[in-house]
């Protein structure tokens, strides 16, 4: 038996060996270090029995699966721990997640004080070293296993596997769980945990299921390593946005107006104000036309467009469709609102392309366990596009939109931190998507096209289309690395058709256009709350909604500085004085907490002179210059948009 290395090099056995003992083989080091394997691609147990012939990975934390490997072990410690100290507690699903592990239960929440409890108690599970064994049972003896133990949850998912699937439990002392693997070979492995927060998560994500509790916990093979991560963590938190956008009093949730359904302050509504005068004037000078169009609809529309289909759930529903003449929806979209505007009118081929550009609120029923601050929400506002053309068009147009969303990352400072998703149909999941794989395969071929020739570095995501076409989502992470999609392109080959709509060709024939779904920035909240965090509320200048404060050192200049304010707006620079009675020295840390960019401070000499005092967050002490002089610096660094290094760090 041949095992072809990673790193190039064979092994030879005359026997059936495990992937550990292979690794023992190779070294008692890399034995210790090894979490699971990997057989011809496939990730394994180290327990896994290699017979035949393969190419086999040692795994270990520092590879994303053996990562994974060791943090879903330390999850089945934790639902060990829980189930000794809180024996009625049912089992729900514990995975690894990308900054750890979480476990569900069927239990009331827990504290900090329980979180501390469980703690104690997983290192005496890790402390006794119980081996990890596997097994596997035939479907009825699984389910009735899982009965005898009470675990109703566990009886649920086997019950939705499909016929012959198998079944793979592991046991750890007397603790046994549903699972698929891999884990250690056993709980002494575990060198570095902690136990994150505890939070609330419907059964299998929807709300009209039960609400569990979650435990969120980390894991690392070094005590050094966890620390490090618990710092980082200590550190982001100061940059979400559901915090600190509150602080700053950009935006704020009320319960009696709802989940999801954030209140923006005035601070927080001039900055979009900002980014959508920006947005507009921007697609204008592409070419868009803009349209302003109903904020509801008869569900005869979306009856047209298959929303009424593939997305009523998502949506909400004025009336009752048994007893109503007429039901009504909120919109989840604009397209075939701006549809309508464009059959409102005939069009020939020389018409064509036409881009409808409309800065839309929309509504989508989001589940309140998905709802965050403001990256999902109930109602929010996009900056919104359809772009109708011919058929040899598209590639043109296609690019043009994708040199939109980049350029307007590229002016916000984002650029870096997206990545770029295909995102296609499920072949196995047909009845949520009109047309059929032929059509599919024709449109997912040319996006992929497309992509490759503007040297996009993407990844393919099956299931992730709209039900009408396949999309470029251009992905982002939130502090805590949660991905969200924060720009969409998506093509559509389909709709035109569902709307009978068409153009006049040269040769006087009616001919169905295409058209792109898309937008430039993507939604105007979720951009919020991703400038909020990429810059820890430090925006750029042209962003922020209080550009200048004006700081007289007494009361005796505060005529010069309403002077100063009066002059400054004149120039569009939104600023503000502060003349309260306090020392400046207060009123200066009060506007670095405020994280203004610019203070103009005040005082006898500058008065006489006409001039001011300028300190920035970006190079601190800047010195006395005369106030045409700032003018003109600022004015051009909000006209270029410029993103201003920071190169002096101030204390506070």
């Amino acid at each position: 038996m041949k095992i072809m290395l990673k790193d190039g090099s064979c092994k030879e056995y005359d026997k059936a060996m495990s992937v550990f003992e292979i690794a023992k083989d190779i070294s008692e080091g890399l034995a210790r270090m090894a979490t699971a394997g990997e057989v011809n691609g496939k990730v394994v147990d180290l327990r896994y029995v290699v017979d035949q012939d393969c190419e086999l990975n040692i795994l270990t934390f520092n590879d994303e699966a053996g990562k994974a490997a060791f943090r879903h072990t330390t999850s089945h410690v934790l639902a060990e721990a829980v189930k000794r100290l809180y024996p009625e507690a049912k089992l729900a699903i514990g995975p690894s997640i990308d900054t750890g592990f979480y476990y569900d239960f069927d239990c009331p929440s827990f504290d900090r004080e329980a979180l501390d409890r469980i703690e104690a108690e997983m290192k005496k599970i890790i402390k006794e070293g119980a081996s990890i064994e596997r097994f596997t049972l035939p479907r009825a003896e699984a389910i009735q296993f899982m009965k005898d133990r009470e675990e109703p949850y566990k009886v649920e998912l086997i019950e939705d596997l499909p016929e012959g699937e198998e079944i793979s439990f592991y046991r750890q002392g007397e603790f046994v769980d549903l699972c698929a693997g891999p884990h250690l070979m056993s709980t002494k492995g575990i060198k570095a945990f902690k136990l994150i927060s505890s939070s609330g998560a419907y059964w299998r994500g929807s709300e009209k299921n039960k609400m569990l509790t979650r435990v969120y916990g980390t894991a690392f093979t070094k005590k050094a390593d966890l620390d490090e991560y618990l710092e980082h963590l200590e550190e982001i938190k100061k940059r979400d946005h559901n915090k600190l956008g509150r602080e700053m009093e950009l935006f704020t949730t009320v319960d009696v107006i709802g989940q999801g359904l954030p209140l923006l302050m005035p601070k927080g509504t001039k900055m979009i104000q900002t980014m959508q005068r920006w947005i507009e004037d921007e697609e204008e000078r592409r070419g868009y036309v803009r349209t302003k169009t109903p904020l509801m609809a008869k569900s005869d529309l979306y009856k047209i467009s298959g929303h009424w289909d593939h997305y009523k759930d998502g949506m909400f529903v004025l009336g009752d469709e048994e007893n109503d003449k007429e039901v009504f929806a909120l919109r989840p979209m604009t397209c075939p609102f701006q549809y309508y505007v464009y059959k409102a009118t005939q069009h020939s081929y020389r018409d064509l392309p036409l881009r409808y550009g409309e800065t839309s609120t929309l509504f989508r029923n989001e589940d309140s366990g998905e709802m965050h601050g403001l990256t999902r929400v109930r109602q929010f506002t996009i900056s919104e596009g359809h772009l109708i053309m011919r058929p040899d068009q598209v590639n043109d147009e296609f690019k043009g939109c994708v040199e939109l969303a980049r350029y307007c990352l590229q002016t916000l400072g984002l650029e870096e931190d997206v990545t770029y998703r295909l995102s296609k149909w499920d072949p196995n999941n047909k009845e949520k998507y009109i047309g059929d794989a032929k059509y599919w395969e024709t449109a997912q071929g040319k996006m992929r096209e497309l992509l490759t020739e503007l040297n996009l570095p993407f990844v393919e995501a099956e299931g992730e289309a709209a039900f009408y076409g396949p999309k470029l989502d251009i992905q982002a992470k939130n502090v805590y690395g949660k991905e969200d999609t924060m720009i969409t392109i998506q093509l559509d080959f389909a709709l035109a058709e569902q709307f009978d709509m068409y153009y006049i060709d040269e040769n006087g024939d009616k001919k169905r256009p295409f058209i792109i779904h898309r937008t430039s920035m993507g939604c105007y909240e979720r951009t919020l709350a991703w400038l909020i965090e990429k810059y820890a509320g430090k925006f750029p200048t042209w962003l922020c909604p209080e550009q200048v404060r004006v700081l007289p050192i007494s009361e005796k200049y505060a005529d010069y500085a309403h002077k100063i304010e009066a002059e400054l707006k004149v120039n569009d620079i939104l600023c503000t004085v502060d003349n309260r009675s306090e020392k400046i020295g207060y009123k200066i840390r009060e506007a670095r907490l405020a994280k203004v960019p610019y203070m103009l401070v005040v005082g006898q000499k500058e008065e006489e002179e006409g001039l001011v005092s300028v300190r920035s967050r970006f190079a601190g002490d800047e010195g006395q210059k005369t106030l045409d002089e700032f003018i003109n610096a600022i004015c051009k660094e909000i006209r270029t948009k410029e993103i201003r290094k920071i190169e002096v760090e101030e204390n506070k």
